[in-house]
């Protein structure tokens, strides 16, 4: 049965934030909330933690995890960019998008687009993801909390803890959050493109 933490979301408890980075530490799924409704996460180089997340939400292996990181240091180790796109980032991070870029040889092979070799990036607008990845000191590997059948992402801890209490390790209840999806940006030298318009403005990327 999951743990349950009430995070309070303009002041990130700290000591309930270090309780939950050593539940990803160690193996955890825990669902948590971000700018556009609530995610599931675990630790990066975690495999089992990963197929746990496909078992949940009935992922296929053609499922592109998303990469949610802390700043742009942390994204340049994990995707290419040039200054243009750089700048474009900064203008706009953190916020509700979801980027696309070319990965780099950082990123594990299982993340990647089986033949684009991409990964996605993200930085919510936070204050829980954002004190979580300070204290994890890396990024976490994450899907948005949509269950199978369903078309929007859950919002509500409540409903998470009762539908996925067995599934998961913990739920983090930071309140509800919003209900619009991130926009998604393929994030490209040649090529910038919105693919899906969300919760963020597209006007920037077009």
């Amino acid at each position: 049965m999951s743990q349950f933490f009430q995070i309070h979301p303009e002041n990130p408890q700290a000591r309930l934030i270090k309780q939950a980075a050593e539940v990803i530490r160690n193996g955890g799924v825990i669902a948590y909330p971000t700018d556009c409704g609530y995610s599931l996460g675990c630790h990066l180089g975690d495999k089992a933690a990963q197929d746990r997340i496909r078992a949940i939400r009935r992922l296929d292996d053609k499922h592109n995890f998303t990469l949610v990181c802390r700043d742009l240091s942390e994204i340049s180790t994990y995707a290419r960019f040039d200054n243009r796109l750089y700048r474009l980032l900064k203008n706009n991070t953190p916020g509700p998008y979801t980027f696309i870029f070319n990965a780099t040889s950082e990123v594990p092979r299982r993340l990647l687009h089986p033949k684009r070799k991409t990964i996605g990036i993200r930085i919510p607008k936070n204050n829980i993801v954002a004190a979580l990845l300070e204290e994890l000191g890396e990024p976490i590997m994450s899907v948005s909390l949509i269950l199978p059948g369903e078309s929007d992402t859950m919002t509500d801890p409540y409903d998470i803890r009762d539908t996925l209490e067995h599934a998961l390790d913990l739920v983090i209840d930071g309140g509800f959050c919003g209900l619009e999806p991130t926009t998604v940006v393929k994030m490209d030298a040649d090529n910038i493109e919105v693919i899906r318009v969300g919760a963020g403005n597209p006007a920037p990327f077009q």
